[in-house]
């Protein structure tokens, strides 16, 4: 079985962003939620997870809202796929305007 984590970095503050409510989801199931600490981060989210495809929704309107910036993303989905039996680790690189995310180690 696979664990999941994220960490979340403000690029406009330069920051890493806390905080930000996540929720991990496979097809409609909701698996589990989570707030980014102050480091950004989130080390294991959900349980235990066979192969198969997940969705992390990330709650960045709020998180944006509550600091007074005007965003366009309410929210961020990144859908990724467990293939082997690993620790997944999925950052997101954030501003109000634009995204960016990979497969971390």
């Amino acid at each position: 079985m696979s664990t999941i984590g994220t960490h979340v970095l403000d690029a406009v503050a330069g920051v890493p962003a806390a905080g930000i409510a996540v929720a991990l989801y496979r097809g409609t199931e909701l698996l589990g939620s989570a707030t980014t600490d102050d480091g950004g981060r989130i080390a294991a989210l959900g349980a235990a997870l066979p192969p198969d495809t997940y969705r992390l929704v990330f709650d960045t309107g709020a998180y944006f809202a509550e600091r007074g910036i005007e965003s366009f993303y309410p929210e961020v989905a990144i859908t990724f796929v467990v293939i082997e039996e690993r620790h997944y680790h999925v950052p997101l690189l954030l501003s109000p305007f634009a995204f960016s995310t990979y497969r971390g180690s």
